[in-house]
């Protein structure tokens, strides 16, 4: 993937968390500035997800650790374990939301 691919990509994947944030019942705020997303939950907690470009890969930092995505096989999948992206995100979001959030 190339940079102007990448940037597309990340730009999607932070309109699809915005959209899903703005249509949940949960009180979260999302702010986006540079390539950084902040969630903030009504607890005060964070979820801070941002595009890190040298590696092309989405990172994301919650209160249960910190996870790196890479797009493989046409989705953003865990570095790590394989996971993907938006079903780690409900699950991550709606633990520290209180109820379920849905990508």
């Amino acid at each position: 993937m190339d940079d102007p691919q990448f940037d597309q990509q990340a730009a999607a994947v932070f309109a699809r968390i915005e959209t899903a944030v703005d249509n949940a019942e949960a009180d979260i705020e999302c702010n986006l500035n540079e390539g950084v997303m902040e969630l903030e939950f009504e607890s005060g907690s964070k979820i801070i997800i941002n595009r890190h470009a040298p590696n092309k890969e989405i990172w994301v930092a919650a209160k249960s650790g910190g996870f790196h995505y890479a797009w493989k096989d046409g989705g953003w999948h865990n570095t790590r374990d394989g996971s993907e992206l938006f079903s780690s995100l409900e699950k991550i979001v709606s633990e520290q939301a209180g109820e379920t959030v849905r990508f």
